[in-house]
């Protein structure tokens, strides 16, 4: 992998990871178009590209430092709020933890296709247009200016019940193309959290999903190298496309995350849903026209890794 490709790629990763618009249907295009795909260097490609959310944790963990420490006071038992939501962080990422591990390889060798990728990218697109005119919009429209979701409440303050529920959201990103953004936003939405309070608890909950994909993911690669006697991702790859994908992904997610919180406020989620069907007909052609491939040679031998289930929750793991 040259460095541009890297630079490239670290952009897609750290732009589309907390959006709700599918990391993995802007992989897919921009590896396919760059000639990433190929089967000698596909499995690489793909730890490359659940290993450079590394960057896009850095991210989040600078950018909400202040969340992070009190949640870290709450678990030495000297903030009541920080265990709150730590035990909710948890409480929300342990359905994806046990059921990414289980069906990792199913969601591979059956949905990691065209119609599922598409079909999701569709679906979810649909169901944050519909769900913004349903529970944003009338209340934004009363204020305007201001984001009046329904309810006030701050997501120290939801209850492991409603934290459980966001979980449990999270773990259909499982599906390719679906967004573990878009569940997560969407899940607090609907438990009554604003947009903006909905995306800061999922960007804490790409915490511990990232990682644990980054982690899982990685030790995954390199075991298979290791049985198999081939070249793992960082032979394959080189450390310099490596960091500076990690590095490249930090920033741009930073500046994601922070542009996000006040496009959701002032506009709420249904521009993200336009987007995403928008999206689906450009990779839709891009697959018919052959520029692109999703599946694929070997597609159907568990053990491959798909190009990132949007971050997620396929990880002890969206």
């Amino acid at each position: 992998m040259e460095l541009w490709q890297a630079v490239i790629l670290g952009l897609v990763e750290g732009i589309t990871e907390y959006l709700p618009v599918s990391s993995t249907g802007h992989l897919i295009l921009a590896s396919g178009l760059m000639g990433l795909d190929t089967p000698e260097h596909k499995a690489s490609v793909d730890a490359f590209n659940i290993v450079i959310q590394g960057g896009a944790i850095l991210a989040v963990l600078g950018l909400y430092s202040s969340r992070v420490l009190q949640m870290l006071r709450g678990l030495a038992g000297k903030d009541a709020a920080g265990r709150r939501l730590a035990i909710n962080i948890i409480v929300a990422f342990l359905p994806a933890a046990v059921l990414g591990v289980l069906l990792d390889d199913l969601i591979e060798r059956w949905l990691f296709h065209p119609i599922p990728v598409l079909a999701a990218l569709a679906l979810g697109g649909v169901y944050m247009i519909a769900l913004d005119r349903w529970k944003i919009r009338p209340h934004r429209g009363q204020d305007p200016g201001h984001d009046d979701a329904a309810g006030a409440t701050d997501i120290t303050d939801l209850t492991w019940r409603q934290a459980l529920f966001i979980g449990f959201m999270q773990t259909l990103a499982m599906i390719p193309g679906t967004s573990r953004s878009m569940m997560t936003i969407t899940a607090g939405v609907l438990v009554g959290l604003k947009p903006k309070q909905a995306a800061e608890f999922s960007f804490l909950l790409g915490l511990p999903t990232l990682g644990g994909a980054c982690v899982y993911k990685l030790a995954k690669n390199l075991m298979e190298s290791s049985e198999a006697g081939t070249p793992n991702m960082f032979e394959v790859i080189g450390w310099g496309p490596i960091i500076v994908g990690l590095v490249v992904a930090a920033v741009s997610a930073a500046l994601a995350v922070k542009w996000l919180v006040a496009f959701l406020t002032r506009h709420g989620l249904e521009p993200f849903g336009w987007y995403r069907l928008a999206l689906c007909v450009v990779l839709g052609g891009a697959i018919a026209a052959g520029w692109v491939e999703i599946g694929g040679p070997g597609a159907d031998t568990p053990g491959q890794t798909p190009i990132l289930q949007d971050a997620t929750p396929d990880t002890p793991s969206p």
